[in-house]
């Protein structure tokens, strides 16, 4: 099974995990990198690793960044973006089963003229999923996060909050819920306490009860209280209105091990759930688990798209 995997940003821990992990993710797929075999070599002679055998490269249409570790760059920021076009566009031509992306910086693509903060908002907009947007989920085996709204400033969350945008996106999700019911987080703090402290949570309410009535079940609770929202509901679902309202409880609960998986494209697409880690970049510090587990992740996904029963 040939899976392809865009590099991220090369001034980051993104190459280290790639390198150190090339046999392991070898056993679970056959690995494909969106990279010039020049730019992991030198990679590896930064790391002082030995660069490892039988590795295939896709070479992106971009000039060879320098490795800078730990610097924001646009050149950095265009070839981790045009490494992650070519691996988009080898999924979507079935050339490969799925893509796993390694963590990109918002700021190095800002800088190399990119108009997108990053790989989900960029899927959304190449792609346009004709009847569902693109869902941004992240979370490990006990825990999933979906987002309402991901990479947008917290001043723009509550104006994005209506009931028919929520309903519709609570639809889109439900077909990927496995185990009910999924908790749904209110906006304000004490989910408003009745209107005293906001009246965003109408809106939730309202969404939650159509989204319900059309599945013709009660899939979705709330809205909950968020600063109690995680203790001791056992929910394996959520859904928060805004970015750190979900991450921050997962992150807090399951940061190495949880992933970031992107619902309703028309390919499968994983990623590790952490960012370029600029502060232990090429000091063998970082953790692969994510990167493990996110490509654990696409594996599966493509199993059960081709009709074989396994176990997770």
């Amino acid at each position: 099974m040939k899976i392809v995997i865009s590099i991220g940003d090369c001034n980051g821990v993104g190459l280290e995990i790639l390198l150190a992990n090339h046999k392991r993710v070898s056993k679970l797929c056959t690995p494909l990198y969106c990279a010039e075999e020049a730019l992991l070599k030198e990679a590896a002679r930064k790391l002082k690793i030995k660069y490892p055998k039988s590795l295939k490269c896709i070479a992106p249409n971009a000039k060879i960044p320098p490795i800078k570790p730990a610097k924001i760059c646009a050149e950095s920021g265009a070839y981790s973006y045009e490494s992650f076009l070519t691996a988009l566009d080898w999924t979507l031509q079935g050339k490969t089963k799925a893509l796993v992306t390694l963590p990109i910086h918002k700021k190095a693509w800002q800088l190399a003229g990119i108009p997108y903060a990053g790989h989900t908002e960029a899927m959304r907009a190449l792609l346009k999923p004709q009847q569902n947007p693109a869902i941004m989920v992240l979370g490990s085996p006990k825990l999933y996060v979906a987002l309402f709204t991901d990479h947008i400033p917290l001043k723009c969350v509550a104006q994005s909050i209506d009931a028919q945008s929520l309903k519709n996106f609570l639809l889109s999700l439900a077909p990927h819920i496995t185990k009910a019911p999924c908790g749904v987080l209110g906006l304000n703090p004490h989910a408003g306490d009745f209107g005293v402290l906001g009246d965003e949570e109408e809106a939730i309410t309202q969404a939650i009860k159509e989204a319900n009535n059309a599945l013709k079940q009660r899939l979705f609770v709330g809205p909950l209280v968020p600063d109690t929202a995680f203790v001791g509901k056992h929910l394996r679902y959520y859904v928060a209105m805004y970015h750190d309202q979900g991450l921050i409880p997962l992150k807090t609960l399951y940061f190495k091990e949880s992933i970031n998986l992107t619902l309703n494209l028309p390919i499968i697409r994983t990623s590790v759930d952490h960012g370029t880690a600029f502060d232990i970049a090429y000091q063998h510090k970082a953790d692969s688990t994510s990167y493990l587990n996110a490509v654990r992740e696409a594996v599966f996904r493509v199993k059960i798209q081709e009709g074989k029963t396994i176990k997770k």
